[in-house]
């Protein structure tokens, strides 16, 4: 039989408390932020944390990977050698990494995984990786399906792709517009997000042709639906985007994706299998509209569409409830299937409000929202759903066999790939039955562990009786040789390093400005005005976009469909 290939579904981790929730939920690994040196500067986790991250992961055979992945300064490179070799040292297993100087310094013996920020989108960049000794490659969120399919064929790497979370509306780290305007860069873990921005668009003679429009916001990625295509096209790690998302987030979104990739996984004849083990108990029914959501787009993952980004609002839309059927003095009266709770926060365009208090369809804001009849409205807060995912009991337990083996000198127990010889008197029972019950019972009391019992034997001549107190201690010491042995798992593989290279440089285009954001997203395809569509059609573009005083050229390479703002 042909062996299954792993998946792993990636998760982020802000801190200690988030990593062991996605694991809990259902990730095959979770990736957190060095202490120092990762593109989100506000989500750094202590060696500390990531220690006790590494331990709780490998229990389930998850792995822990660490983003290290800033382009650094000379002075800084050393500094972070010494934090490559301290989480190495903690357990983790891999580093993401952007400055490709790094490959050129004393790194631990630890896989390397090419951070999008590299900028991984041909197949000629991915042979760069592979050559450069990086164990997997995490691709560009603008490649199709197609252009996948075409890099998995020409390379040996792993690769990576995201399904789900927020976009950079730029090729990843191509963008220098938060370094640029706010001296924030992007590259260093401090973007500024001037992508959430409201511009005004403007023709080349400084006509408005809209007007504070979030015309480069992004929807949120959600490739939920095309999973299955993803894998047969060879993505073998499936990403989560959210390093700034709290626990709710995580725990919601995660558990959602674990859920759609075991039902391929269960399907007859699948080729493929979980990457790491442990059933999971879920107490909530995941939705991803319920948790922080932009709306959705899938992309490019099938050619250019439009509608990928909302003009309207930057902000969590969250869940179409329904429209404003009447409104009173201090009261909208809804048209809605949906329950709605006192507390929930409904939102339309980037206008939102709270809820005081339900009354049937009527809901009383805390502030009267200026909304008229007819108008759609959303719910970005469902304190019902947020209460339940915060209360979560959700538990992840490894099924285990449990043998308890007659010896010479006493009894032998295993439990999984820990076992233990006791000398103990052997005294026959005098109801067998159920003694063998009682012993049974006992061994099966894994409690707050990560364990649970599967099957039970007990292989002895005789039914034996052994006091109760006696079977729990045998148990919990076995029991802790198996965390210990399963925390500590951590198979080193041997890892070769390539070549190094240089920081990625400042884009140039004409005139020799600099081009401030690279774009597959285009505003002119956004607008129904594609050049390519349009034919001979003349139609005012916009040629700038203005935020305040910040003024920006837009240029459109239409042979390379790519959008470039540059300094005006």
């Amino acid at each position: 039989m042909r062996e299954k290939t792993k998946i792993s579904l990636l998760a982020p981790a802000r801190d200690l408390r988030v990593g062991m929730a996605a694991i809990d939920a259902g990730a095959d690994a979770v990736y957190v932020g060095a202490p120092e040196f990762s593109a989100r500067q506000a989500a750094g986790c202590s060696t500390e944390d990531i220690e006790k991250l590494c331990r709780y992961a490998h229990l389930f055979g998850c792995k822990v990977l660490v983003a290290l992945n800033t382009l650094l300064t000379d002075e800084e490179r050393k500094k972070a050698v010494k934090i490559a070799w301290e989480v190495y040292e903690a357990g983790a297993d891999a580093l993401i990494i952007q400055d490709l100087r790094l490959l050129q310094e004393s790194l631990p013996p630890i896989r390397l995984h090419a951070s999008t920020q590299c900028d991984n989108r041909t197949t000629e960049d991915v042979l760069a990786r592979e050559r450069q000794g990086f164990s997997r490659a995490v691709l560009a969120r603008e490649l199709t399906i197609d252009e996948i399919r075409e890099i998995r064929r020409n390379t040996n790497i792993e690769l990576e792709a995201f399904v789900h979370g927020a976009l950079c509306v730029s090729y990843s780290g191509r963008c220098y517009m938060s370094e640029k305007v706010l001296g924030r860069s992007a590259n260093r873990g401090c973007c500024a997000q001037l992508c959430r921005w409201q511009y005004d668009l403007l023709d080349k003679d400084g006509n408005e042709l809209a007007r504070q429009k979030y015309v480069l916001s992004l929807r949120d990625m959600d490739r939920s639906r095309y999973l299955r295509e993803m894998l047969d096209a060879g993505i073998t790690t499936l990403k989560i985007e959210g390093r700034l998302k709290d626990e709710a987030y995580v725990r919601n979104i995660t558990a959602y994706y674990r859920g759609l990739l075991d039902e391929i996984f269960e399907e007859e004849d699948s080729a493929y299998c979980r990457a790491s083990e442990g059933k999971i108990y879920l107490d909530f029914t995941p939705n991803t509209e319920k948790t922080f959501h932009r709306s959705a787009t899938e992309y490019f993952l099938h050619g250019r569409t439009e509608k990928m980004a909302n003009w309207e609002t930057p902000k969590s839309t969250g869940e179409a409830i329904g429209r404003v059927r009447a409104r009173g003095r201090n009261w909208l009266e809804l048209e809605t299937e949906k329950e709605l709770h006192n507390g929930d926060g409904l939102c339309f365009g980037d206008k939102g409000f709270m809820v005081n208090r339900v009354e049937g369809k009527r809901v009383y804001p805390n502030q009267m929202p200026d909304t008229g009849v007819g108008e759609s409205l959303y719910r970005n807060l469902d304190t019902e759903f947020i209460r339940r995912l915060e209360q979560s009991r959700t538990r992840r337990k490894v099924i285990t066999d449990i043998v308890l083996e007659e010896t010479e000198r006493g009894f032998r127990l295993r439990i999984g790939e820990a076992a233990k010889e006791f000398e103990a008197e052997k005294t026959k029972a005098e109801n067998g039955e159920r003694a063998r019950a009682n012993t049974e019972a006992s061994l099966r009391k894994l409690g707050d562990t990560v364990f649970e019992a599967g099957e039970v034997r007990i292989d002895t001549t005789e039914a034996y009786f052994i006091p109760t107190s006696v079977i729990n201690a045998w148990r919990r010491e076995v029991v802790e040789m198996l965390t210990r042995m399963r925390e500590k798992r951590q198979p080193r593989t041997e890892v070769h390093r390539g070549n190094g290279g240089e920081s990625q440089e400042i884009e140039k285009t004409e005139g020799g400005k600099k081009a401030l954001m690279t774009c597959r997203y285009c505003i002119l395809n956004e607008m129904g005005i594609c050049r390519k569509k349009r034919g001979r059609r003349e139609v005012a573009e916009p040629k700038y976009i203005r935020s305040g005083k910040h003024r920006f050229e837009l240029v459109f390479d239409c042979k390379k469909c790519e959008m470039r703002v540059v300094e005006a």
